[in-house]
């Protein structure tokens, strides 16, 4: 529940930067939607951190680490999809690229949910 809290105000942080700057601003949409993941991906760190894993094991160089390497992937598995979508397919509106983001994003943290769990907030054994 808890990484849904978090993955669910990411993706709140993620859809408003994006449509702040793509039809709010005018911006370009690929500089939008990446820029929009990358503030959702520091956001998400600190709840993820602070409150979804917070029983899991204590902040490391390496957990950070582990973290923004897979949340950049993340960022190009998610990009990578809304320009097929976006560019390729032409659904260029604001519903239409909304639509788009927001599919992005759910394929997106699938990935992102299995190796946060597995690999980067790891469960610490001595807490049990």
């Amino acid at each position: 529940m808890s990484f849904g809290i978090v993955g669910g105000s990411g993706v709140a942080v993620n859809l408003v930067v994006f449509n702040l700057l793509l039809h709010g601003l005018g911006w370009r949409a690929m500089v939008a939607t990446v820029l929009a993941s990358v503030v959702a991906m520091g956001t998400n760190y600190l709840g993820f951190r602070y409150f979804a894993y917070r029983d899991r094991a204590a902040r490391t160089p390496r957990q950070i680490g582990l973290f923004f390497v897979f949340s950049g992937l993340g960022v190009v598995m998610e990009s990578g999809l809304f320009y097929v979508g976006y560019h390729g397919l032409g659904l260029t509106g604001p519903l239409e690229s909304n639509a788009v983001k927001a599919l992005s994003i759910v394929l997106a943290s699938a990935f992102r949910f299995l190796v946060y769990r597995t690999w980067v907030f790891q469960h610490d054994a001595r807490r049990d």
